[in-house]
């Protein structure tokens, strides 16, 4: 549809002029042109009604979480607002509330078996670079060559969530990875390139890493990518590191963000004995 289309290009160029990620302008246009393609219609023409009908069967079905509906929420408020200029109390969908879970982390033994038996260098790069700097995966993909300082020990994160920039740690085993992998595969500007080396790896890559790692690893947990950046600030925090430290380091806005990995440490809890310990003196 031609009416579609331009809005499209309106409410792309209103998220390109206010500096969106392009991964968030990628993932706003699609949530939109999800729901309208469900309606058959143009989306200026969705009601309320219709939205929270299209939540409610997305969530039913099991294909839509809190961050999902909040997405498209913020998707369609752009769209409604600031394209086509309309008010949002008209449509006065509230956001979902998150399920307030508590992080998978690995120990450092688990850390070491995943880096340990991945054998292809490139990959193991991938896994130690992640961990080394608690890096999003995105930022781990679009880390180039010229990001890395190994005189000062860190990486440069040119473009974290929001736009952020910020320095992250590096670590002496990581360098050793990076100068042999370098040397090998001799990438000339993205530090993962993928099969067409002017373009970084894919998500969908780096998450078959991990997998396959976890694999040879014989590590059973519920584990993802992602928590290579859970066990980085975990690890941290039971190794004594300031939270404020922490904090600046994995690029959180607040430190509540980075107040929940309070709840995963070990270093507190293992000194903690066990009431029965006290009142069962009899053996077993």
């Amino acid at each position: 549809m031609e009416e579609q289309s331009t809005l499209r290009e309106k409410m792309f160029r209103e998220m390109q002029i206010r500096n969106y990620s392009p991964r968030t302008i990628r993932n706003y246009l699609s949530s939109v042109s999800r729901i309208s393609q469900h309606y058959k219609i143009t989306p200026d023409r969705l009601t309320r009604d219709q939205i929270k009908n299209y939540i409610q069967a997305r969530i039913n079905a099991g294909s839509f979480s809190a961050s999902s509906v909040n997405q498209l929420i913020s998707a369609l408020k752009i769209l409604f607002v600031d394209v086509l200029q309309l008010k949002w109390d008209d449509i006065s969908i509230k956001r979902a509330r998150r399920e307030k879970r508590i992080p998978v982390v690995f120990s450092k033994e688990e850390i070491e078996r995943l880096i340990n038996v991945t054998t292809n260098l490139k990959h193991k790069a991938i896994l130690c670079v992640t961990y080394s700097a608690g890096l999003r995966k995105f930022e781990l993909l679009n880390l180039r060559i010229s990001d890395i300082d190994s005189d000062r020990m860190q990486i440069h994160i040119r473009s974290g969530k929001g736009k952020k920039a910020r320095y992250s740690l590096l670590g002496n085993r990581t360098v050793e990875i990076l100068r042999q992998y370098y040397h090998r595969y001799k990438p000339h500007d993205y530090l993962f390139p993928g099969q067409i080396h002017s373009k970084p790896l894919s998500e969908r890559t780096v998450e078959v890493v991990f997998k396959q790692a976890m694999k040879r690893a014989n590590i059973t947990k519920p584990g993802y990518f992602h928590c290579l950046r859970h066990s980085f600030a975990t690890h941290l925090l039971e190794q004594g590191t300031n939270l404020k430290i922490i904090q600046q380091l994995m690029g959180h806005k607040t430190l509540k963000t980075t107040s929940i990995y309070l709840h995963v440490t070990n270093s507190e809890i293992k000194k903690v004995m066990s009431p029965i310990d006290y009142v069962v003196t009899q053996e077993v």
